[in-house]
């Protein structure tokens, strides 16, 4: 145990360098929220995956492969093919528009000046929805966080929360989007190492492999088309796990990685990085849970089964060693929650302090009042998180279904479609975002759907209608002004 708290002591010390060292290369708000789009096609690529994947990948993926076998891959598959179409369809235009767009740092702040919108409703609208979803999001983290702490140093859950938070508002309150990406980067490298690592320890000590010991405990768990149950998937539930890949077009701690980057000619390498990085580790997770399976003696039941990977590691390596593994949970969970915590502050500050409240404030002010909101912030999630019980993947893919629905059709068809409108892109967002809370809470049937696949498609069709029956000469301007060479 000495041997793992070294290791987290150590992890936590150079994040606090990466924290100090970019606060004294952060001067303005722009440098704060976007790091003055300076960031390599390398850092961007592994920061946006490492932000994306958070907690749940370590401890949501394994746990739902652990419960139910192959039947989780439909969730990586999805994930991946998300991933992809995000790089490819969103980035480049994405960096290049809200550059185009008087310099946007924000996405409210790109809506606005996209749709020449003078009412401060496509300030106000996403920058509530936002602040909905990623208190519920960064919540996640957080349990994501307790439960590790309450695992491996037996601290009470409450305790362990507070102690996860405590490390991530420090250096995100000090070094903005620069501390933010640095540590991501190396959390994302971290991550890698840890997946890779548990699979291959668990194939050189078993007798069989990995998918032939799960199949001795259940053969049904190798069969992605039926539950561990042997229970065929019916159309609705594969289409609902592959619509997990919906979400990247919406997800804003995602998209700031994009505006973020030093140039737009730098995303083709990023998104290579990106795609490596990504297919390993999600593979990588899914074996881990079926490693599980037959690796573990004593089985695991409801949230449990999301601490496998910490059970395996505690089985296999040395304290040392498992103390790297199990800072790279920490650091799952840390590079999604401080993201989704800049990008929160960022929209109070630009969307709303200073859009509505302070037109006039300086810099210097601006970035104290982002601080604060990361702070502020912080204290709702640990809110939220207070419910020891609250599985990891429910709460992530809420908040994941929210953001995706809300901001996904709007972003891709404003950065592809000339005719869309104010009003097309404000009724789009509320439909999107209303769909994901009132779908969510009901049951049975229809509604047994992910509910991001229907409340993207409302999205969709209402961003679509009413751009044709309430057109807007001043939203083509802008496109023809944000496509400009």
């Amino acid at each position: 145990m000495n041997a793992v708290w070294l290791t987290f002591g150590l992890y936590f010390c150079v994040l606090l360098l990466l924290g100090i060292i970019a606060w004294q290369r952060t001067s303005n708000l722009s440098d704060y929220i976007l790091g003055g789009r300076r960031l390599g096609s390398g850092v961007t690529a592994l920061s946006a995956g490492a932000s994306d994947m958070s907690g749940w990948l370590l401890l949501g993926l394994p746990g739902a492969a652990y419960l139910g076998g192959l039947e989780a891959g439909w969730i990586a598959l999805g994930l991946l093919i998300g991933t992809y179409f995000n790089w490819r369809l969103v980035a480049t235009r994405l960096r290049i528009a809200t550059e185009k767009l008087s310099d946007s740092l924000t996405l409210p702040d790109y809506f606005e000046r996209r749709f020449a919108d003078t009412s401060s409703l496509l300030r106000i609208i996403p920058g509530v929805f936002i602040f909905i979803f990623f208190a519920l999001y960064v919540s996640a983290g957080l349990v994501a966080g307790g439960r590790l702490f309450e695992t491996v140093f037996d601290l009470p859950y409450h305790w362990a929360v507070i102690a996860g938070a405590s490390a991530i508002i420090i250096y995100t309150f000090l070094g903005g989007y620069l501390a933010v990406s640095w540590t991501d980067a190396l959390q994302g490298l971290l991550m890698l190492l840890a997946l890779v690592a548990v699979p291959l320890m668990v194939m050189g000590t078993a007798d069989a492999g990995i998918l032939a010991a799960a199949r001795e405990v259940n053969p049904e768990m190798l069969n992605p088309f039926t539950d561990s149950d042997g229970q065929m998937l019916g159309l609705l539930a594969i289409v609902s796990l592959l619509a997990w890949g919906l979400g990247y077009f919406g997800q804003p701690h995602i998209l700031a990685r994009f505006m973020g980057i030093r140039a737009a000619g730098e995303l083709t390498r990023a998104r290579r990085i990106a795609m490596s990085w990504v297919s390993i580790c999600l593979v990588c997770a899914v074996l881990v849970g079926m490693a599980g399976i037959a690796g573990l003696a004593e089985p695991l039941d409801g949230p449990d089964a999301e601490t496998v990977f910490i059970r395996l590691v505690e089985v296999l390596f040395h304290p040392v060693v498992a103390g790297i593994c199990l800072a790279a949970i920490l650091a799952a969970i840390m590079s999604t929650a401080d993201s989704q915590l800049l990008v929160s502050s960022s929209a109070i500050t630009e969307d709303f302090y200073k859009g509505m409240l302070r037109p006039k404030a300086g810099q210097q002010e601006l970035v104290w009042i982002s601080r604060g909101a990361v702070v502020v912030i912080a204290l709702i999630a640990l809110w939220l998180a207070a419910d020891p019980d609250r599985m990891v993947l429910e709460l992530v893919a809420y908040a994941w279904a929210g953001l995706g629905a809300t901001f996904g059709p709007v972003i891709l068809m404003s950065l592809y479609w000339k005719d869309m409108s104010r009003v097309g892109a404000i009724l789009g967002m509320v439909a999107g975002g209303l769909t994901v809370i009132l779908w969510g809470r009901a049951e049975g049937g229809l509604f047994d759907v992910y509910e991001i696949l229907p409340a993207a498609i409302l999205a969709a069709l209402a961003a679509w209608l009413f751009s044709k029956l309430i057109p807007d000469d001043d939203s083509r301007r802008a496109f023809d002004r944000m496509l400009e060479s």
